[in-house]
C-alpha cells in the first residue's frame, strides 16, 4: 500500500513538473536570413506571373502565393533518416514604378525537430547559402527578356 502511494506522488509530481513552467519565449531568429534583390523590367503583373512560373519549373513547393506579391516556397532534402532539412524562400515583389519591378528573396534553413515538451515541428536555422536565391532571381529577369545582372545581397 505505501509502495503505490510513493509511486503516484512521484507520478503526480513528474506530471505537474512538466507543466509548470515549461513556456519559454521564442528563439531570436533575428539575422538567420540571407535577403537578395533584383528589379526587373517588367509591370508588377508581369513580373508576378513571371515568379510564379520559375517557382513551379523549379519544382519548389509553393505554401502561399499571393497577389500582393507574395510567395512563400519550400525546397526539402533528406540528410538522414532521423533528420529533415528544407530551405524556406519568401519571395516578395514590389512596383518599383509603372514599367520595373523589385523582387526580394529571404533565404532561412529549416531543420525539423522537437523536444520532450513540444510538439514536432520546422525550426529556423541561420542560412549559409544563398546561391539558389540568386539562380531565382536571374531566372525570374531572364524570363522576362533581360539578360540577367548580378543581383544586389542586401
Amino acid at each position: 500500500m505505501r509502495i503505490r502511494n510513493v509511486c503516484l506522488l512521484l507520478v503526480l509530481l513528474a506530471v505537474v513538473a512538466a507543466f509548470d513552467g515549461c513556456a519559454r519565449t521564442a528563439r531570436d531568429t533575428t539575422g538567420f536570413t540571407i535577403t537578395d534583390t533584383a528589379t526587373v523590367n517588367a509591370p508588377f503583373d508581369e513580373t508576378w506571373q513571371m515568379t510564379k512560373a520559375v517557382l513551379r519549373e523549379k519544382g519548389y513547393d509553393l505554401y502561399t502565393r499571393d497577389k500582393r506579391g507574395v510567395f512563400v516556397a519550400f525546397t526539402g532534402q533528406r540528410h538522414s533518416l532521423l533528420r529533415l532539412n528544407r530551405t524556406k524562400y519568401t519571395v516578395s515583389l514590389h512596383a518599383a514604378s509603372d514599367s520595373t519591378t523589385e523582387v526580394t528573396i529571404e533565404t532561412v534553413r529549416q531543420v525539423y525537430g522537437t523536444t520532450l515538451l513540444t510538439y514536432p515541428g520546422w525550426h529556423d536555422r541561420k542560412a549559409t547559402r544563398h546561391d539558389e536565391a540568386q539562380e531565382l532571381l536571374q531566372a525570374i529577369q531572364a524570363k522576362g527578356g533581360i539578360a540577367p545582372s548580378a543581383p544586389e545581397k542586401g
